[in-house]
C-alpha cells in the first residue's frame, strides 16, 4: 500500500472500514450498498464513478429500506440524468423527492453553486472580451440555467478586459429588480473603463422585453453621465443569446 493510500485510511474512518471489508475478500455487492461508491473511488479515483455515484458520495446515507446510492439514482433518472435539468428545480421539487430532507436538498444546491461558481471563475489571465459571444461564453455557465433572473454587470479595463463581475440583483422567474445605482457604484470601485451589463431570461426565449429596453437606456444614460463606456446588453439562455450591441441597439 502506497503512503498517499496509508494516509488516506489512517484519517478516514470510512475510507478504512471500507478497505477493510475490500480486504476481507467480499466482493462489492455484498458490501452496503451506501459505501460502494466510495470504494469505487478510493480504487480508481472519482472520474469513473456515474453522476448518480457522485450524488451518493456527497450526500452520503440514505433512509431505512432506501440507500443512498437507490436515492441518487431516482434523483438522476427524474432529471434524465442531466445536471443542467436538475439545476432547474426548486428546494420545494427536490423535498418531494424520497429521502430528501431539508439538509440533502441543500446539499444539492450547495454543489450546483459551485459548479456555476467554477464556470464562470475569472482566471489570472483576465479575459478579454471582443463581442458578444464572449460574454455569452463566460455568463452561460453561471447564469444560462437558473430558473430565476440575475443581473450582472461585467466591469473591463481600458484593453476590454474583464476585471470584475458583480451580480446586482436576483428576482423571480419573470422579472429582477434593475439597480442602476448598484451598478454604477461597482464600476466607480472597480475604476472600469467600461461596463456591460447582462441578465438570463429563464424562459429560454432570448428576445428583449419593454423593460430589457428600458434597463438599456437607464444604463446607457447613467454610465454616459460618469464618462464610462455602456458597451452592449446581453440576454443569456441555456440556448443562446441576444446583444441590444449586435442589433444596433447601443
Amino acid at each position: 500500500m502506497n503512503s498517499h493510500l496509508s494516509e488516506i485510511l489512517l484519517n478516514d474512518p470510512d475510507a478504512l472500514r471500507i478497505a477493510d471489508h475490500t480486504a476481507s475478500g467480499k466482493a462489492m455487492r455484498d458490501m452496503d450498498s451506501d459505501a460502494q461508491p466510495r470504494e469505487k473511488a478510493l480504487k480508481h479515483g472519482c472520474s469513473i464513478l456515474s453522476t448518480s455515484e457522485l450524488w451518493a458520495i456527497i450526500l452520503r446515507t440514505g433512509t431505512p429500506g432506501f440507500p443512498i446510492t437507490s436515492l441518487a439514482r431516482q434523483l438522476m433518472a427524474a432529471n434524465q440524468d442531466s445536471l443542467h435539468r436538475l439545476e432547474r428545480r426548486s428546494r420545494a421539487e427536490l423535498l418531494k423527492f424520497k429521502g430528501i430532507g431539508i439538509t440533502k436538498a441543500i446539499q444539492i444546491e450547495a454543489v450546483l453553486e459551485l459548479t456555476r461558481r467554477y464556470g464562470s471563475e475569472i482566471p489570472d489571465q483576465l479575459p478579454k472580451i471582443s463581442g458578444a459571444k464572449d460574454v455569452a461564453a463566460i455568463m452561460k455557465d453561471r447564469i444560462g440555467n437558473l430558473p430565476h433572473e440575475e443581473i450582472w454587470v461585467l466591469l473591463l479595463n481600458r484593453a476590454n478586459r474583464v476585471v470584475a463581475m458583480r451580480r446586482t440583483s436576483t428576482g423571480g422567474s419573470v422579472a429582477s429588480v434593475f439597480d442602476l445605482k448598484m451598478i454604477l457604484k461597482h464600476a466607480i470601485l472597480e475604476d472600469a473603463s467600461s461596463l456591460i451589463l447582462t441578465h438570463n431570461h429563464p424562459s429560454g426565449n432570448t428576445r428583449p422585453s419593454p423593460a430589457d429596453d428600458s434597463i438599456t437606456q437607464k444604463c446607457k444614460k447613467g454610465c454616459e453621465a460618469l464618462d464610462i463606456r455602456f458597451l452592449d446588453h446581453v440576454i443569456v439562455t441555456a440556448a443562446g443569446y441576444y446583444s441590444y450591441s449586435d442589433s444596433g441597439r447601443v
